[in-house]
Formats: C-alpha cells, sequence, structure tokens
C-alpha cells in the first residue's frame, strides 16, 4: 500500500567550504577518526568514521531563536517543540516580477495564526552563486513583520538571502518576529514542491544551550500529489 503522504525537503545541505552568508567563514568538515586509523581500534573488519565540523551557526538553512536578537531571549534549548515541529504550513507565493519588499497586502485574508508561514521569492535558484549575495534579496518589511507578529504566526521562514533587507544596519523583521517569540528560518529551499495550504512543517535544530542559531533540517509532511 502506497503512503498517503510525502516528505518534502527544503533544506540545502551542508558542505566543506559552501558559504551561505558572505563575509562569514565557510564550514570545514574533516575527519576526527579515518576509516583506516579505526582498523586499529575494533576488530577484524569493523571500522568506523568519526567526523568533525568546524563552522559558524549561521550555515545552511538555519533557524534563529530569540536569543539571536536579544540578550534575555529564549536560546536554542529553551525553543518549546509546539514551535518547531508538526505546525501547520502555508506558503505565500510571490510573481516573480515582484518588487523586493514583501508587502503585507500579500498577506490579506490568510489565517496565520499559529502557522508556519513560508514565503516563497525563488531566490534560492541563486544559491552559490554571486547574485545571491549582492543585495537585491526578496525581504518582509516592517510591516508585514508586524502584521505576522500581531496574526499570531508561529514560525516564518523565507527561501532568501535575509528576512530583512540588508542594505542597512536595521534589521526590523528580526527584531519585532524574535521579540515574540516567534522563530526565523532562512535560506530555505525547493519551496514550490509545498502546496500553498494543508501541509505540516518542521524545522528542528539541535538543543544547544547558549546559541540562538543553528542549521536545521527543514521538511514538510504533504497529501501526495
Amino acid at each position: 500500500m502506497e503512503p498517503e503522504h510525502e516528505l518534502i525537503d527544503v533544506s540545502h545541505a551542508v558542505e566543506d567550504g559552501m558559504i551561505t552568508y558572505k563575509g562569514l567563514p565557510a564550514p570545514s568538515i574533516t575527519d576526527h577518526l579515518t576509516r583506516v586509523q579505526s582498523r586499529k581500534v575494533y576488530a577484524s573488519g569493523t571500522e568506523f568514521q568519526i567526523g568533525k565540523i568546524e563552522m559558524v551557526a549561521n550555515t545552511g538553512t538555519y533557524l534563529d531563536s530569540p536569543f539571536h536578537r536579544y540578550a534575555d531571549g529564549a536560546d536554542l534549548s529553551a525553543l518549546n517543540l509546539s514551535s518547531l515541529a508538526n505546525l501547520e504550513g502555508i506558503v505565500v507565493r510571490r510573481r516573480a516580477d515582484a518588487e523586493r519588499s514583501i508587502l503585507v497586502e500579500e498577506l490579506a485574508g490568510l489565517d496565520l495564526n499559529g502557522k508556519a508561514v513560508l514565503f516563497h521569492t525563488g531566490w534560492d535558484r541563486h544559491w552559490r552563486t554571486e547574485e545571491y549575495f549582492n543585495g537585491t534579496h526578496p525581504f518582509v518589511t516592517e510591516e508585514t513583520a508586524q502584521h505576522l507578529a500581531q496574526s499570531g504566526a508561529a514560525l516564518v521562514g523565507i527561501d532568501s538571502y535575509n528576512i530583512d533587507d540588508t542594505k542597512g544596519g536595521t534589521r526590523p523583521a528580526h527584531s519585532i518576529l524574535l521579540k515574540q517569540g516567534i522563530p526565523i528560518v532562512e535560506h530555505l529551499c525547493r519551496l514550490s514542491k509545498l502546496p500553498d495550504q494543508n501541509f505540516k512543517f518542521f524545522a528542528v535544530p539541535v538543543k544547544v544551550r547558549g546559541f540562538g542559531t543553528f542549521p536545521v533540517r527543514a521538511f514538510g509532511i504533504a497529501p501526495k500529489r
């Protein structure tokens, strides 16, 4: 019997040397223990690899907790799983010729309460190219962020370089959403594979104390089409 639902991966793989955010170092992925080295430790025919990774928290598809913006905000270990997993999802799709700024009018008539609100801009098509970082990415305006917070959004995600405009030093979307305890997921991808609604969304980071941001394996569970 075929499953009635499908798992849809909407996160980037983390690779050695991969730049996610211009100016931040790429991850370094190496062996702590190679398979050849492990043969000296284990019985004949038994071998293991233990990997080692050095990276900044803002790598790949990652989630921001309130601690990322506010010193007294909840860190990754303090986030309730109900804000990260098994969320009712909704995808807000943008036209290819839309302006950079995502305006509050684009959310008119949508029930956002308790939802993971995912903005599908198509910017992920530039992933790992210079255009991805060129400062012309789509972003959520301050007014739109306020509407998301007031409407009770549980989580907000985007397939863009940043949920905010990076041309200035202010970050109103981060400030507003994280102040309200709403996690943010950036650098999503393949949101075209998700339906507009009627799916569950998951984006769970490692439970690290004193950390505000970490990569996630973001995915949706949707009825099979």
